[in-house]
């Protein structure tokens, strides 16, 4: 039996991915009468209407039946994250967590807060271009599965989690997973706004482009790999959610681009948007480091209301002219090791 806490769109949809092969997952929602609708209906009309469950899906609002579990998978919003393990039973198998962010105030990572909260839990990170809706209805789709336990862990919980038309790739690059799904929601908002205000293709194309060199600027500075960053995690998680209004953070760049109000956007909890919540710290802990993320920086300003779209995009394209390929990242490409 496999444990999947969270029952948002993403949450049930790696749930029945998980009992396709039929395999007894126990989904963990928050609230009573979801857990209810979902084993009542066999759908999940709050946020995945339109998919008919699994039969070996059995939601549960109660957190003491996932003790015990092998395996559980944590998805959650990045910003609950802590206070969801927090109503948990003590976890010590199998943790992998599925939410994208950094926590605010704290500036850690998902896999420290994880820690901290379950520290006899093997963790694991799952990333990668996935929209929930394609999971969910089968099509194929490829992940990095990130393993604090290495090549032990992997072997351990890749068939677990594998699926004819789920693939997951092994890292042992915890940091790399965690920061490129980080940034990628940060980085879709901005393309959203390219899209909102109209400015075409090959502004998106550019942004995509410099919005990806401030993503592997921050994460060496952080310690991951560059070849993470390249990866499914990475890079192809940013194609994919900057080039499609099923992404909520595209979505949410979208209106700020037509001229809708940040606050307003971020109001509605029932679709929660990472890149919102994420930008601000993100542009913190690159200050702090001396790494330059103007896109971060502007997507920051935009959500707290301080900028409105246009005038976003007018500062980005005021930027100084500069070369583009930033040295230290060169050289972590040519596998140079003193970077200074």
């Amino acid at each position: 039996m496999i444990g999947v806490i969270g029952a948002g769109a993403w949450g049930t949809a790696l749930a029945q991915m998980l009992a396709g092969n039929g395999r007894a997952v126990v989904l963990w929602a928050r609230e009573d009468d979801l857990a209810r609708a979902i084993n009542d209906t066999r759908t999940n009309p709050v946020y995945l209407p339109g998919v008919t469950l699994h039969p070996t899906i059995r939601a549960t609002s109660a957190p003491g039946d996932l003790a015990g579990l092998e395996v559980v998978l944590l998805v959650t919003p990045a910003q609950a994250m802590g206070a969801v393990l927090a109503q948990m039973p003590g976890l010590t198998g199998d943790l992998v967590l599925c939410a994208k962010g950094i926590e605010a105030g704290s500036g850690r990572l998902m896999v420290d807060v994880a820690r901290e909260r379950m520290p006899q839990a093997g963790l694991a990170v799952l990333s990668g271009p996935t929209f929930a809706h394609e999971v969910a209805a089968g099509l194929p789709t490829a992940v990095t599965l990130a393993c604090t336990g290495g090549a032990a862990q992997w072997r351990r919980l890749a068939p677990v989690i594998a699926r004819p038309t789920f693939r997951p790739y092994f890292s042992g690059d915890v940091i790399g997973a965690e920061i490129g799904g980080a940034v990628k929601n940060v980085l879709a908002v901005a393309c959203g706004v390219v899209e909102g205000l109209g400015l075409g293709q090959n502004a998106r194309a550019a942004l995509i482009s410099r919005g990806f060199a401030e993503m592997v600027r921050f994460g060496l500075a952080f310690g991951a790999e560059a070849e993470t960053l390249t990866g499914l995690s990475g890079l192809g998680d940013l194609v994919l959610t900057c080039n499609s209004t099923a992404s909520r953070n595209f979505a949410l760049g979208k209106a700020l681009g037509e001229g809708a109000a940040a606050s307003d956007l971020l109001a509605d909890r029932h679709t929660v948007a990472e890149g919102a919540f994420t930008a601000p710290v993100l542009a913190e802990l690159a200050r702090a480091r001396g790494i330059a993320m103007p896109i971060a920086d502007a997507v920051a300003a935009l959500v707290s209301g301080a900028i409105r779209a246009r005038a976003m995009a007018d500062a980005l394209l005021a930027r100084p002219l500069r070369p583009e390929m930033d040295a230290r990242i060169d050289a972590r490409f040519k596998g140079e090791t003193t970077l200074g």
